[in-house]
């Protein structure tokens, strides 16, 4: 079977030269039923091939399981890539950045307090042993040595900034050869990186969005002969929450995808498609602040979020045109969308009054992280009594990352992570009253030494000084639509505080749409029991964006899950987006 080769002048395939042209498309963010339009815009573009990385913590939610169902069936990914004469570059971490929770890795690895995140440490190794194992018992067949479409496979992730461990690189490398990889492996790294992240006889490529000369020169420096490749071409950005939508413009970036081609060079373009953060997926930075990354991952990419081509993906098209064939196919035209309607959202649920219905609790001295209740996403409901009626103080030595604290049912205030907060003054109106705190994890930082991320109320908790014990720690995760039981809403009587709220709405024929969530505060949608991810009115986006394939013809639901309060008792199905204020 024919196979990748990394000659001294650059790839191979089948005994011919070979320059990749690739992009970079994320099956985990992308809804299953609309993967071929996708890919067949990828070709249509003059791709001839796509990266896609992998996402351990999706794949294995717990310990000794691996999924490959419904939007995690990457065979059938690879399958439809193959269907349209794509090649592959297979990034199966197990780290894997991507703006993604935790960077992928699985949050149950930090049920271990000392264990360290992407080292020797045997623990860690012997669960990406068996990660490794389940997954490519899967994708094997699709390697290029066994006539599939995946060339090459990538070694951990930018781990030169991370890291410097050798040793380590090798490790995972023997795992993967011993797991059955035959097809090249390679590493990627950031220009200043490409030292520390490297490891011998494994290409190097790099990693950038501008400097094109600056970028192949280093990577020569390390890697005097074989192909130039850059693994990262960054055309865009993400975004933050309380942030801009960050772009860049299609004649910058297609300039200097020209001159990454006249150069020789190879790449991947960061995103084709940028897709979105469905759920609560979303990942995090801390570079000395906390920021969670928004659900969008738009990207300013090629396609957009709703998989329409932008004017970068003609400007791209018309460069990739002078170095490479390029289908003699129109630009597919925009998908339809909604007809716009006004949903209004007709009964309501408290979340405090109905927690027993919504996860377990655990009794114990102190706080329990999201980790050691064996929960990935959500929240987590703490509960105990107050010592004393008076002024009290509240003291968090680590909230992460939200945290909303009620007395007696009553919101008192907000400890925020991203606003370095950890106490807040209120008054307790009686000896034992009920205390109760609602935390939110907002993503999990995926990039750095934050890695470590454990989730809740960390550390002690005290009120005027004293140490509060006795606590009830009550895991929320809401991967699946809440069962709670809904009520008519009461304007004489509104639900104070996080409470669901639901509506239905007709719609004759699907199409893909934007739900704007005016008037609402923050929280989280569900359509149809799918999973959109969360909202907040300090934006920069206002819309999220709702696949057409979670609709149906007929009666729809909409669930949304308000942790503050609205002015409003709608929301909006539109035919546009609005992700923010713009900076290119």
């Amino acid at each position: 079977m024919p196979r990748l080769e990394i000659a001294a002048s650059g790839f191979r395939f089948d005994d011919r030269p070979l320059r990749i042209i690739s992009g970079g498309l994320h099956y985990f963010r992308v809804h299953p039923e609309q993967w071929a339009d996708r890919l067949r815009k990828a070709r249509l573009m003059g791709l001839n091939t796509v990266e896609t990385y992998v996402p351990w913590n999706l794949h294995s939610p717990s310990p000794g399981e691996f999924r490959l169902d419904a939007g995690l069936d990457l065979p059938r990914f690879l399958d439809l890539a193959a269907a349209e004469g794509l090649h592959v570059l297979l990034r199966p971490g197990p780290y894997i950045c991507a703006e993604w929770d935790g960077g992928g890795l699985p949050s149950w690895l930090l049920a271990d307090e000392d264990i360290e995140l992407r080292s020797r440490d045997p623990r860690y190794l012997k669960a990406v042993d068996e990660y490794l194992g389940a997954l490519l018992t899967a994708v094997l067949p699709y390697l290029a040595s066994r006539g599939g479409p995946i060339l090459a496979v990538q070694l951990e992730n930018e781990y030169g900034a991370y890291g410097d461990d050798s040793d380590y690189l090798a490790d995972l490398a023997e795992l993967l050869l011993r797991h059955g990889v035959d097809v090249p492996l390679f590493t990627c790294d950031q220009p200043a990186d490409l030292a520390r992240g490297g490891l011998d006889g494994v290409l190097r490529t790099v990693n950038f969005g501008s400097g094109v000369e600056a970028g192949l020169a280093a990577l020569r420096e390390h890697q005097p002969s074989g192909p130039l490749m850059c693994s990262e071409f960054w055309i865009g950005w993400f975004d933050r929450w309380g942030g801009i939508h960050v772009t860049r413009s299609a004649a910058d970036s297609a300039a200097d995808l020209d001159r990454l081609l006249a150069a020789g060079a190879s790449v991947n373009i960061y995103m084709f498609h940028g897709g979105t953060n469905f759920g609560f997926t979303n990942g995090a930075n801390d570079k000395g602040t906390y920021r969670a990354t928004a659900t969008s991952y738009d990207y300013d990419a090629l396609l957009d979020e709703a998989g329409d081509p932008t004017a970068k993906y003609a400007a791209f098209r018309e460069v990739i045109a002078r170095y490479a064939p390029v289908p003699d196919e129109p630009v597919p035209d925009p998908a339809p969308k909604l007809a716009p309607a006004v949903v209004e959202l007709t009964a309501c649920a408290n979340l405090l009054d109905q927690a027993l219905l919504l996860g377990r609790a655990v009794s114990a001295d102190r706080p329990l992280a999201m980790e050691q209740l064996g929960q990935s996403f959500g929240f987590v409901l703490y509960e105990t009594v107050l010592p004393e009626a008076g002024p009290a103080v509240l003291h968090v030595a680590k909230v992460r990352d939200r945290a909303q604290v009620f007395v007696d049912g009553q919101p008192v205030g907000v400890l925020e992570r991203e606003n370095h907060e950890h106490s807040l003054a209120f008054h307790a109106p009686r000896r034992g009253a009920h205390l109760a705190v609602l935390v939110e994890n907002q993503g999990r930082v995926n990039y750095g030494q934050g890695i470590h991320d454990r989730k809740g109320l960390l550390g002690e908790v005290t009120v005027n000084g004293l140490t509060l014990a006795g606590w009830s720690s009550r895991a929320l995760p809401m991967d699946n639509p809440p069962a709670v039981s809904f009520t008519a809403f009461d304007p004489a009587s509104p639900p104070v505080g996080p409470a669901f709220h639901r509506g239905h709405v007709d719609i004759e024929q699907p199409a893909d749409g934007f739900l704007a969530l005016d008037g609402w505060t923050k929280g989280h949608v569900w359509i149809n029991g799918f999973a959109l991810g969360r909202y907040w009115s300090r934006g920069p986006q206002t819309t999220l964006y709702v696949p057409a394939p979670v609709l149906k013809a007929g009666r729809n639901e909409i669930t949304v899950l308000e942790l503050h309060a609205s002015t409003t008792r709608t929301v909006e199905l539109r035919d546009t987006p609005d992700l923010g204020a713009r900076e290119d």
